[in-house]
């Protein structure tokens, strides 16, 4: 339950990428075109991440899970994985993929893959659209910068448009001198707390485009389960 809740939080951080409308701080607009620039100027990206669940309602305290994530943003396609362990004993527990046409979905637990058309809706939630969150449905605002470890965070809040939403605000972290988001802290309405740190900067992946696709024979035994 806590993997499945920790996809769908993923999920729920993205949106679409068109150009957000006014309502706007102009500190944070500035910092956020500075970001919008550096990941657009990227082929694809690659990052690693660390996600971190607060659910006080299942007395849920910073629960950590490692992932790494490669994302276009421009062709609507993503591959995300998800660990277990950590070191030489980490190995793949889940994955979701999509080469913008078809979304797969892999349990290593299970041994199986579930197949799904790939959801194009620009207004949908969709991990390839995780490093641009913020460029439409969302008023933002400047909150003050943090030093950490020697490196100076710009704070952003977002705060969505739509009142439906089932979470209120997203905490951004910026790094300054890099202009990349290090952090998003979400804040959902139930009174969880989901944080994905960014635990590697984002990098400009110029692999194979196969990555974002599903090659059964790297799974033996595992059974297919078309759900299209």
């Amino acid at each position: 339950m806590i993997l499945k809740k920790a996809f769908i939080c993923a999920l729920v951080l993205c949106a679409g990428v068109s150009t957000l409308k006014a309502q706007t701080d102009p500190k944070a607009k500035a910092i956020l075109d500075g970001v919008s620039k550096k990941y657009r100027s990227f082929s694809a990206i690659k990052s690693d991440f660390t996600y971190v669940l607060d659910n006080p309602q299942e007395n849920i305290k910073s629960y950590k899970q490692s992932g790494t994530i490669i994302a276009n943003p421009k062709s609507n396609k993503f591959r995300v994985t998800i660990y277990d362990g950590s070191g030489s004993q980490k190995t793949i527990s889940q994955e979701i993929i999509s080469d913008g046409k078809t979304q797969w979905t892999y349990s290593r637990k299970d041994n199986e893959v579930q197949v799904n058309d790939a959801d194009n809706n620009p207004q949908s939630l969709n991990p390839a659209q995780i490093f641009t969150i913020y460029e439409k449905g969302y008023k933002y605002l400047f909150t003050g910068e943090v030093k950490q470890q020697g490196i100076i965070y710009q704070q952003i809040d977002l705060t969505p448009m739509d009142s439906k939403k089932p979470f209120f605000k997203i905490k951004l972290q910026v790094n300054k001198a890099k202009s990349l988001i290090y952090s998003a802290a979400i804040f959902d309405k139930n009174g969880n707390k989901y944080t994905y740190i960014l635990s590697s900067a984002a990098t400009d992946y110029k692999g194979p485009d196969a990555i974002f696709g599903f090659n059964k024979k790297n799974y033996p035994g595992v059974e297919v389960v078309d759900l299209r």
